[in-house]
């Protein structure tokens, strides 16, 4: 399956419900309070599965970001840019959502695909992320699609059997090369994230010498802080 989710081809450039410059403070202030408003309204709307459909353990979110290389980017801005896609409580939901997405190896830039629990934002600063990391594979071009679909069909799957310690999996597609990468929440039960690594191994289909690295977020936040001279930054 290879067909467009147009809707998020034409929305790349910029962040939602942006306003504009000339508007005034008032009309800013009203649109804000809509917006607030919608956010709340669509927190009640819980999502659940169809009749007849097969439910999944946990629901799920399917996030999308794209930005400038190059360009630094706060944990603000971040937040700012990431787009929700839409959650999934089954089966039959999910593959609603993916056989209409964009798949990773078509995508172009600096593109991310992030599917994580719902209730967790794909950011290093959330609650279910700040104590944990990831691990990371660097995949060469022509081999993120086929990855990507392997990794999210065994998470959903619940194939890794490591409790509630997976949070999400995230594919980065770059200029060079593509990323995959799978979240937990405890970067120090060393147990847990060997598990992961080798049911990784496994479900993606590895070669034995494949370099594979383990990252605490709280590394991945000091380093972007010293790279970029910045507090409490958030980026890819």
């Amino acid at each position: 399956m290879n067909n467009k989710f147009d809707a998020l081809k034409d929305d790349d450039s910029g962040d939602h419900d942006q306003n504009e410059e000339n508007s005034t403070s008032k009309d800013g202030e009203k649109e804000k309070t809509e917006r607030d408003k919608n956010q709340s309204s669509s927190k009640r709307k819980a999502v659940v599965p169809g009749p007849a459909e097969h439910p999944l353990q946990y629901n799920y979110t399917f996030w999308y970001s794209r930005r400038t290389p190059g360009r630094p980017t706060s944990s603000q801005s971040y937040e700012q840019n990431i787009k929700q896609i839409g959650t999934f409580a089954s089966v039959e939901q999910f593959w609603r959502f993916y056989s209409h997405m964009v798949r990773p190896g078509d995508l172009t830039g600096h593109s991310d695909f992030h599917l994580f629990k719902e209730g967790i934002k794909p950011m290093w600063e959330d609650d279910a992320n700040k104590n944990g990391g990831k691990w990371i594979i660097r995949l060469r071009k022509g081999l993120a699609s086929r990855c990507w679909e392997n990794l999210i069909l065994a998470m959903l799957g619940e194939q890794f059997m490591v409790g509630e310690e997976i949070c999400g999996a995230v594919v980065s597609v770059r200029f060079q090369e593509d990323i995959i990468s799978i979240w937990n929440k405890t970067a120090s039960d060393q147990a847990t994230t060997a598990r992961i690594r080798d049911t990784l191994r496994r479900v993606l289909n590895l070669p034995p010498n494949t370099i594979m690295e383990y990252k605490t977020h709280t590394d991945s936040i000091k380093a972007w802080e010293e790279f970029h001279g910045l507090v409490n930054s958030s980026g890819r």
